[in-house]
């Protein structure tokens, strides 16, 4: 699929066993992206989008759930960083590129390989990732569904309260409530709780 390409929704079992993870594979040179793909669809992972810029990769990222992102340093538009910072949430990037051009510490949750690229290295490291995304997406069901209809209300009344008043889609008022509440190491319902008590103020 080339970069002009819709993301589908992986289908199928990984190399991991059992979950299914979205990969975006996206490389300036349009011969690394398909020697990538190549690797990790013949070893059982789902490639849902190939892409050649940032662009076309964050696009593709927008309509997906969740997922991995492969890709190299540079691209025409934009160097890995900005596709870093623009994915949305449940995104994992899994950076490939010579030493040489990484300069200064890389963020903290952003995976790295060195080129030369072992295959071993490659299939071994989106595998982990699958597997964290994998829990990560457990976890959060399971954080859902033993939510009560009371505490759901409260954050619904903190993303009504946001939407208001900083002008804010449902979508951003969620993941601020969502960002604030890992940054501070409460749940939802208790940043919910926070919000409402500033505002009320």
């Amino acid at each position: 699929m080339g970069s002009a390409g819709t993301a589908h929704p992986a289908a199928g079992p990984t190399l991991g066993g059992g979950y299914v993870t979205n990969i975006i594979v996206a490389f300036s040179k349009p011969e690394d992206a398909k020697s990538i793909k190549n690797i990790l669809t013949r070893n059982g992972f789902s490639v849902v989008a190939v892409c050649y810029s940032g662009a076309s990769a964050l696009n593709n990222a927008d309509a997906l759930d969740g997922g991995i992102v492969v890709c190299g340093y540079r691209f025409e538009d934009m160097i890995y960083q900005g596709v870093y910072e623009a994915l949305p949430e449940g995104f994992e990037m899994l950076l490939i590129a010579s030493p040489a051009r990484v300069t200064g510490a890389l963020p903290s949750d952003l995976v790295f390989l060195p080129m030369p690229l072992k295959v071993h290295d490659l299939l071994h490291t989106v595998d982990m990732m699958a597997q964290v995304i994998e829990r990560r997406r457990k976890r959060k069901r399971v954080e859902k569904k033993a939510r009560s209809d009371e505490e759901q209300q409260l954050i619904d009344q903190a993303k009504a309260l946001l939407m208001e008043r900083n002008s804010m889609t449902e979508e951003q008022a969620h993941r601020y409530i969502q960002k604030c509440s890992m940054d501070s190491g409460t749940n939802m319902v208790e940043t919910a709780q926070m919000v409402l008590s500033l505002h009320s103020v």
